[in-house]
C-alpha cells in the first residue's frame, strides 16, 4: 500500500467532511498528532482505515485509492487536486473558461473580495463562512505557488461559450455581491481572458491554450500525468465556486479505461480548437464585445 497517498486522501476527505482534526482523533481514540502523522504517510493499520472510512462516511476502498473517489464539496476536491498536482508533469484541461494555475494575483483578489462579501449573506454562521472561504483560498494559493515552482506542462481547452459567460458575469458568478464588487469581478475576468489571449499568441514553452467553438461538454475534466501514474479528475465545481456548500459531485480515478475514454475526447477537442494568433484574435473580440454592452 502507498501510505503517502492514503494519508493525502485522508486529509482531503477530512476537509470534505467538515470535521476538525481533533474531532476525528477523539472518535478514533488517537491523538491529533497521530492523525496528522497518518496524513503525512505514516503506516496505518487496516482496522484504523476501516474505522476512518466509517467515520468519514466513505468506502474503505476509496481511502485506499482503489476505484473512484467522490467529493461533494469544493474544499475536499481542491485539496485532492493540489496533492495530485505536486507530482504531475503534464496537465490536460478540458472545458474550463480559464486555467486557474495561470491566473494573476488580481483574480485571487477579486475572488477573496467576493467571498468576503458573500459570507455576510451566506445563510450560515458568518465565522463559519469566512473560515470556509479562507480554507479554499489557502488551497488555491498553495496550488498556484506549487505550479510556479514546478512548471508542469499544461494544455488547456477553453470553450468560447464559457469564456463569454465569464466575461458577462465575472469572477464568482454564483455569489450574491454588490454591483460594485460585481463590476470588479467582471474587470478581473476581462483581465484574465486577455491574459489567455496573450498566452495564445506567445505560445510559451510548456503552456498551450486552444479555443473550442463546439458545444460545451457536460462538465470539465483534467488528466494529470506523472512519471508512474495518470489521474482523471471530473469537476462540476468552478475554481470560483461558492465555498459555502455548492452542490455537485466531483470524481477522481486512476482507472485506465476512464482515462483512455476522456483522452480521446480531449484529442478530438484539441484537433478542432483554434490556436495561436487566430484564437487570440477571437478571444480579444469577445472581450471588446463584452465591454461594449
Amino acid at each position: 500500500m502507498r501510505f503517502t497517498e492514503i494519508g493525502q486522501q485522508l486529509r482531503a476527505y477530512r476537509l470534505e467532511s467538515g470535521l476538525r482534526a481533533e474531532e476525528i482523533a477523539a472518535r478514533l481514540g488517537v491523538s491529533r498528532a497521530a492523525l496528522y502523522r497518518y496524513e503525512k504517510g505514516e503506516v496505518i493499520k487496516l482496522d484504523t482505515i476501516k474505522r476512518l472510512a466509517e467515520l468519514l462516511k466513505i468506502s474503505p476502498l476509496s481511502l485506499l485509492g482503489i476505484g473512484v473517489e467522490y467529493y461533494n464539496r469544493p474544499v475536499g476536491y481542491l485539496e485532492r487536486i493540489r496533492q495530485v498536482e505536486e507530482t504531475a508533469d503534464q496537465i490536460l484541461m478540458v472545458n474550463g473558461p480559464l486555467c486557474y494555475l495561470t491566473t494573476s494575483d488580481g483574480y485571487d483578489q477579486a475572488l477573496a473580495a467576493a467571498y468576503e462579501e458573500a459570507a455576510e449573506t451566506a445563510g450560515v454562521d458568518r465565522s463559519t463562512a469566512r473560515a470556509a472561504a479562507e480554507q479554499v483560498l489557502g488551497i488555491l494559493g498553495a496550488r498556484k505557488r506549487m505550479y510556479n515552482m514546478r512548471r508542469p506542462g499544461i494544455i488547456a481547452m477553453v470553450p468560447a461559450t464559457r469564456v463569454r459567460q465569464l466575461l458577462e458575469h465575472g469572477v464568482a458568478p454564483g455569489l450574491q455581491v454588490s454591483e460594485r464588487t460585481r463590476r470588479m469581478c467582471r474587470e478581473a475576468a476581462a483581465t484574465e481572458v486577455n491574459n489567455i489571449a496573450s498566452l495564445m499568441e506567445a505560445e510559451p514553452m510548456g503552456l498551450q491554450f486552444g479555443l473550442v467553438q463546439a458545444a460545451d461538454l457536460n462538465g470539465g475534466f483534467e488528466i494529470l500525468r506523472s512519471r508512474d501514474r495518470a489521474t482523471l479528475a471530473m469537476n462540476p465545481f468552478h475554481p470560483d465556486a461558492s465555498p459555502f456548500g455548492a452542490p455537485g459531485v466531483a470524481m477522481i480515478t486512476a482507472a485506465d479505461e476512464a482515462i483512455t475514454a476522456h483522452q480521446r475526447v480531449a484529442e478530438t477537442q484539441w484537433r478542432e480548437a483554434a490556436k495561436g494568433a487566430t484564437a487570440a484574435a477571437e478571444v480579444r473580440r469577445m472581450v471588446e464585445a463584452a465591454r461594449a454592452r
